[in-house]
């Protein structure tokens, strides 16, 4: 693995050791998101009536409208966790300030679709030690995601939980998260590159999943779309090797749950256009395509690459992601 990839989960055990716990997150905020009407407190007729006239509930919308992320919008968003600069650029500095930046670099790569910011929250972050529980994972404490999910509504934007499960099975992460999911502008990321098999230690080699596991997901978001009406609720994979992700050919897309499967990796842009090239080539239909940039890295190789040039890849990228 590259240095970088060796001392990520390092870095993010001893960033998050006053920071975060191993308890599973129930918020306690309002559920929902787009503007959904309650009717609570309507004062009825005093004459009677046979047919009542009830108050009309909005359906949930997406953050800036609608209810379908494509082809309407592009995803272009910052990953991180505050207080581990490492881990990318939205936990560099004040994340207010890194969501207006967020919010230019969005209308560079617009073009013809309206530009939708993601903040992509680390909720789930691997280490290197196998903790009280032994699945060599950390999870984000309710306060840190509750702060990101109001900063993501002040300025109209998706809010990405992305989970790095160490040992622990990615759906049971999934699931460990449901009450933020039933909002409608919350999305899951998978980073499988850190989902570990038994024996194995996340920063020392890199992880896997199936297609069969990202169905499971997919199914499980599926599921929470339609029991409360929501609209398009994302999952993104992000994917470094084609061995990361094994059977993709068995990858299926569930309704409401638009599948982006986003091309990661560290290098000069010659680089990384053919690592676009390998993992999109042949990609199953329905999928979403995503790409990954890194101010630091990127630039410490080569260069970072320019939004014309992203835009260039073809197919074009949906989401395009900064670390």
């Amino acid at each position: 693995m590259a240095s970088r990839r060796g001392i990520l989960a390092v870095t993010a055990f001893a960033g998050l050791g006053a920071l975060a716990g191993c308890g599973t997150a129930h918020p306690d905020d309002g559920k929902g998101g787009g503007g959904s009407g309650s009717g609570a407190g309507h004062k009825p007729s005093s004459s009677p009536s046979p047919s009542p006239s009830r108050t009309r509930k909005k359906r949930p919308q997406l953050p800036r409208g609608g209810r379908e992320l494509f082809p309407e919008y592009r995803l272009v968003g910052y990953c991180g966790l505050p207080g581990a600069p490492a881990l990318g650029r939205l936990g560099d500095g004040d994340p207010a300030e890194r969501v207006k930046e967020m919010e230019k670099t969005a209308r560079k790569y617009a073009e013809d679709r309206k530009p939708l910011p993601v903040l992509e929250l680390l909720a789930t972050v691997a280490n290197p030690s196998p903790g009280p529980d032994g699945t060599y994972r950390t999870r984000t404490p309710d306060k840190t995601i509750r702060r990101f999910h109001e900063l993501a509504r002040e300025h109209e934007a998706l809010l990405l939980l992305n989970i790095q499960p160490g040992r622990a099975s990615a759906l049971d992460e999934v699931k460990a998260l449901d009450d933020w999911l039933e909002h409608a502008d919350v999305g899951v990321a998978l980073d499988p590159e850190w989902d570990m098999g038994p024996g194995q230690t996340p920063g020392e080699t890199y992880g896997r999943i199936s297609g069969g596991e990202l169905n499971d997901v997919s199914d499980h978001l599926a599921g929470i779309v339609d029991d409360h009406d929501l609209p398009d609720k994302p999952l993104v994979f992000h994917q470094v090797a084609d061995s990361v992700v094994e059977d993709e050919k068995k990858m299926r897309p569930a309704k409401g749950v638009p599948l982006i499967k986003s091309a990661d990796g560290i290098g000069s842009p010659g680089l990384k256009r053919g690592t676009w090239r390998q993992l999109v080539d042949g990609m199953p239909d329905g999928v979403h395509t995503g790409f990954k940039l890194f101010y630091e890295e990127d630039a410490e190789t080569s260069r970072l690459m320019k939004p014309k040039e992203v835009l260039g890849l073809r197919p074009k990228p949906e989401y395009v992601m900064y670390e």
